[in-house]
Formats: structure tokens, C-alpha cells, sequence
């Protein structure tokens, strides 16, 4: 007999927490040759918010065609669409270039990023600048920042990982000095080890009490482990940690850490589980539905073995194995597949299908949408949506999934701006 899923009871975790800040739409959408649409960007701001995540990085504020997108999502906030999520961007130590994101959006929340290791500044800036110039530009585009409103101001620190750790302590004492909130280490090339990076947060935090964000690549396939070792140092030390996740860990090279493996590693791992606190409205049932859609938008399969939401993740053929775990799933599972969204029946198609696309007409758009029981109040406001969806289908070029055309009906004048691109 199958035993049933019982109910964990919550336990209470006080001090520092470990909070997710997503970065699929800022650097996940910088892996080569692939991307995101904005509306596409905004669906996973959507799930992002229902999974109970912290943050979402959105987007480059001071670039002409984020602008749209990035005060529609801002403005979604403000009407109730997101619950929690807050939503944030990123910038270069720049001042015409936090001045432009502050004159042409809403955002609030940000991030200033410049390099610190030896290796780019001797080879990136070619030498330009010293590191005490590095620091001056973080501090002056920090106190510029916070003086014209921005709520949190989050320093980052590229190439951290690469950086002498006695200058990433001067960088992260001149940005708390300057107002910052956060320090971000990055792990830009994936050179750290869960160790490596346990000492060199644990040295930093020691002489900087500001919370810190672990941003990680995974070039040696370690990118989850590591900024879960960056994380452990922070909350140890006695400060609150930010990891830096993607979904299904999409990312320039080989990717960044894989938002629903970095939860579950949190969350079920021995030396983690029930000892270090993370975001209370955390809901990993909502990890299969977007680890699905990203994979659809962006075009990449999610592959068999991707723990949690891959194929062959509860999948199970030695007679062994199979034996046990029909027994008890826990024998050879160490969570059960509901709790990530998973086991209710797909429904697919296998006769007529009527779908919404560019050139599609007000029978098959009404077909569509009376399926989900969307109904209109009249031939003029279904006219009206027929035509954002078909600019939809031509902005993302791809056939829109339900909860796109739910998002459309539901918020059409979002739906317009986001889709809104005007070239200067």
C-alpha cells in the first residue's frame, strides 16, 4: 500500500534568513543566441511572485527597450498583480546612467556593478583605473543613487571570485559608507567551491556587517553548491543572504544556479533542512509550472536527469528501486513529487486544435478563449484583445499559452505597454 503525503508542520526559524533574488530576466536572458520577450519576461515576474520569491532583478533600466516593459511591471506592483515580489534593475557605476533609469522608470530598487579583480582591471579597463578608483566610482554612483530616492542600493562586486579579499572589504566598507544596503559577490566565472567561498564571505562579513548577495556561475558545475556555502557563511556570521537564481539555470555559459535546485537544496539537504530560515512564502508547488514555461519561451528543453522538475526525476525502472519505492516513496526519493507541482494529468490534444496567432480571426479567438471561460462584454472589447494577442503572437513568436492570454485579457493596457517598443 502507497503511503500517503502527510503534512509537514512549519517550523519557526528566527535571526538571518536566505532569500531568493531572481535574476532569470537580467542575466539569464543574456545567455548567447537565446532570450525573452517582455511579455515572456513578465509571465515569469508573474510566477516568480506566486512562487513567493524575494526579488526579481528585471531588466537594465537606462536601456531605451526595457523602459516599457519595466514601468508596466512597476505599475502591476502597484495595482495588487504582484503580492510580494519586489522588483528591481541593474546598473553600471554610471551617474548619466542611474540618472536615466531614475528620469524614465519607477524602479526603486537597484543594482551598481563594476569589476574588481586584478585580471579585469588590468585587461578589461586596460588599466584605466586603480582600485581606489574603483572605489570612488561605486561610492559616488551609491550616494547619487540613494540621494534621488532608490529604496535599496545593492553593490556588486564582479569577478569577486578572483578578487584580493583585504579590497573586496575596502569596496564593501565604502559602499555601506555610501548607503548601500547589499553586497554582491559574484562568482563571474565560476571559480569558486563551496569552501573557497565559505572562508571568503565569513572574512568579509566579519569586518562589513551588510547583507550579502551570492551571485554564482556554474562553469564548474558547481554553481548551486557554492552559492548555498556563500549563503551558510552569511546567515553563520550573523547577516541575512541573498542567492542570485535563474530558472532551470539559464545564464551566459554554462548557466547561473538553478532557482528550483537552490530552493530544494535549502530546504531538504541534512546540513540545511530546518536550520537556516528562508522566505516564508516560499511555494515549490509552483516549480513545475515555471520550470516548464521557461523552458517553452526560451526554447531549451528541461533536461531528463534536472533534479525536481526533470523528466526522469521520479521516474523509476531497476526492480529494486521500484520494489521500494511503491513500498514507501521515501526510500529512494527524497521528496515527494506533489510537493513540486506535479502529478495532476496533462491534458494534450491529439485532434483539432484552434489556436491564436497573428492572423488569426474572431471565430477562432472566440473558440479559444470561450474554452477558458473568458467571456467579453461585447464584439468591441474582444475585438480589442483579438488584436494585442495577435501582436503578442508577433512579439514573442511563439503561440501564446494560457496564462499569456489570460494576462492579456485580463490587464490590456498593460499587456499594450509591455509589447511597446519605440526605437530613439
Amino acid at each position: 500500500m502507497v503511503k500517503k503525503l502527510q503534512p509537514v508542520k512549519k517550523k519557526i526559524l528566527k535571526g538571518p534568513r536566505i532569500h531568493i533574488l531572481d535574476v532569470t530576466n537580467r542575466d539569464g536572458v543574456q545567455t548567447s543566441r537565446l532570450g525573452l520577450a517582455k511579455l515572456q519576461k513578465t509571465m515569469i515576474n508573474l510566477y516568480l511572485d506566486k512562487m513567493g520569491v524575494y526579488q526579481s532583478e528585471m531588466g537594465f533600466p537606462f536601456t531605451n527597450h526595457e523602459i516599457s516593459y519595466i514601468n508596466a511591471n512597476l505599475e502591476l506592483k502597484k495595482i495588487g498583480a504582484f503580492k510580494s515580489l519586489i522588483l528591481s534593475g541593474w546598473c553600471r557605476p554610471v551617474i548619466k546612467d542611474i540618472e536615466k533609469s531614475l528620469k524614465l522608470t519607477n524602479i526603486k530598487d537597484m543594482n551598481i556593478s563594476v569589476s574588481t579583480s586584478k585580471q579585469m582591471l588590468d585587461s578589461k579597463f586596460g588599466g584605466k583605473y586603480s582600485k581606489d578608483d574603483i572605489i570612488r566610482m561605486i561610492s559616488e554612483a551609491t550616494k547619487y543613487a540613494k540621494k534621488s530616492g532608490v529604496k535599496t542600493i545593492g553593490v556588486n562586486a564582479e569577478d569577486a571570485s578572483r578578487s584580493d579579499v583585504d579590497f573586496l572589504i575596502d569596496f564593501a566598507i565604502a559602499a555601506k559608507e555610501a548607503g548601500a544596503d547589499r553586497f554582491r559577490y559574484c562568482d563571474t566565472l565560476g571559480y569558486d567551491d563551496p569552501f573557497s567561498i565559505y572562508e571568503r564571505i565569513s572574512k568579509i562579513v566579519a569586518s562589513v556587517k551588510i547583507g550579502v548577495e551570492l551571485h554564482c556561475h556554474n562553469d564548474l558545475g558547481m554553481a548551486v553548491a557554492v552559492s548555498i556555502g556563500g549563503a551558510k557563511a552569511a546567515v553563520d556570521s550573523g547577516v541575512d543572504a541573498y542567492i542570485n537564481t535563474t530558472v532551470n539555470g539559464m545564464g551566459e555559459r554554462a548557466g547561473n544556479a538553478d532557482l528550483v535546485s537552490t530552493i530544494l537544496a535549502i530546504k531538504k539537504a541534512s546540513g540545511l533542512k530546518g536550520k537556516y530560515a528562508m522566505d516564508d512564502n516560499i511555494d515549490l508547488k509552483m516549480a513545475w509550472k515555471i520550470s516548464k514555461y521557461a523552458s517553452y519561451a526560451f526554447g531549451v528543453p528541461i533536461p531528463i536527469n534536472q533534479p525536481g522538475v526533470g523528466d526522469n526525476a521520479f521516474a523509476h525502472e531497476s526492480g529494486i528501486h521500484v520494489d521500494g519505492a511503491l513500498k514507501d516513496s521515501r526510500n529512494y526519493e527524497l521528496y515527494h513529487y506533489k510537493e513540486l507541482g506535479r502529478g495532476e494529468p496533462e491534458i494534450i490534444e491529439t485532434g483539432r486544435q484552434i489556436t491564436v496567432g497573428e492572423y488569426s480571426g474572431i471565430k477562432g479567438f472566440g473558440n479559444v478563449y470561450g474554452k477558458m471561460e473568458i467571456e467579453f462584454k461585447n464584439d468591441e472589447e474582444a475585438t480589442k484583445i483579438l488584436e494585442l494577442v495577435r501582436y503578442a503572437n508577433v512579439h514573442t513568436q511563439k503561440p501564446l499559452v494560457e496564462d499569456e492570454l489570460r494576462f492579456i485579457a485580463s490587464y490590456p493596457e498593460m499587456a499594450k505597454q509591455i509589447m511597446t517598443v519605440t526605437p530613439p
